[in-house]
């Protein structure tokens, strides 16, 4: 099950007595345990049927105790174990698996397993994909990102222009957790039906229309070398908003997608094959028109020896992340 068809269950009430929710992605895990919390017990009920253990801090035997009481004055109890992954399960493995064969129909126990894939191998993982329900919260490719962008915005009934969602995903990365809590602060500004595009990014979060690494992509794809120079020398004197890592990263990925292009035999599937909306494969085949395959082999080489030199090895120690940066735009485009 997807996690917007386990959302629709429990909106609907159709509750399972156990969840198990685990990866390495947190965003959808806080997403469904909220949806469990809010839903399955009235403000009333609370009180006497909630019951919040943090794995770190919390004997098993305890979840287990809980997990076997009967609710007071209501249908269900909830037991929501934040940071599963930190209890000590093993410590109970036969009882709890006991217990997840047969588990009480009033109870709802969620456990959220954060930050990396529960064990399969252990018996009580398939015991609970027969009992109750697993969801597995995979991370999300950063070239999947600014559709998830997309598909997020038009949920809440906004519209982001694609410049603006690539924008969005070159800055924040693939923690969903960060970009929804940005992107809903940003929405608070925008009145709902109104496109978002990449004034209202840098009005409401901080990021540069003019001056950041998408720019700078796009600069250097057009072998436009006044601009680039421009966008590194606004890097230098803001070094915490573009950090040279990030920089660097971005690059690499932009020019392997440069070369994906031009062994690609089929262009009309270009904007599939590289991950990217179809809005931009225009500027893909501009830039694969300004450097030969042969050059772009011989800008990612240039990438990684820079990205060596910035971390300090066959360096001088005397030549700044600004220094490093404009030499490497120099040697990209001549």
């Amino acid at each position: 099950m997807t996690a917007a068809d386990i959302l629709k269950d429990i909106k609907n009430r159709k509750f399972k007595p156990i969840y198990l929710l685990h990866g390495e992605e947190s965003y959808y895990i806080d997403l469904i345990a909220e949806a469990l919390e809010n839903t399955v017990l009235s403000e009333a009920e609370r009180g006497f049927n909630m019951s919040i253990f943090y794995g770190k801090d919390t004997d098993p035997v305890n979840v287990l105790n809980a997990a076997k009481r009967f609710p007071m004055m209501s249908d269900y109890q909830v037991i929501l174990v934040k940071e599963a992954q930190d209890l000590k399960f093993d410590k109970i493995a036969e009882s709890f698996q006991a217990y997840c064969e047969k588990p009480l129909q009033s109870t709802i126990l969620i456990l959220c397993h954060k930050h990396g894939k529960f064990d399969k191998r252990k018996k009580v993982y398939k015991v609970i994909e027969k009992t109750g329900l697993v969801f597995e919260s995979a991370t999300i490719y950063e070239n999947k990102i600014p559709a998830w962008i997309d598909d997020f915005v038009k949920s809440r009934g906004y519209h982001i222009n694609p410049k603006a969602s690539q924008l969005l995903a070159e800055y924040l990365g693939n923690d969903l957790s960060k970009i929804s809590n940005e992107v809903e602060k940003l929405m608070l500004n925008v009145p709902q039906g109104q496109e978002i595009g990449t004034k209202e990014i840098q009005d409401n979060i901080g990021i540069s229309k003019e001056f950041n690494v998408f720019e700078l992509q796009s600069a250097l794809g057009k072998k436009d070398i006044l601009k680039a120079n421009q966008i590194i020398n606004y890097f230098e004197a803001n070094p915490k908003s573009n950090p040279l890592v990030l920089v660097m990263g971005n690059l690499y990925t932009y020019f392997s997608k440069i070369l994906k292009y031009h062994y690609l035999q089929d262009k009309s599937e270009a904007a599939r094959v590289l991950g990217v909306n179809p809005y931009f494969v225009k500027d893909y085949e501009l830039a694969a028109r300004n450097y030969s395959w042969a050059k772009v082999f011989d800008i990612i080489s240039i990438l990684r020896e820079y990205d060596i030199k910035s971390k300090g090895v066959d360096s001088t120690g005397n030549t700044t992340d600004g220094d490093l940066m404009k030499e490497l735009v120099w040697k990209i485009v001549h």
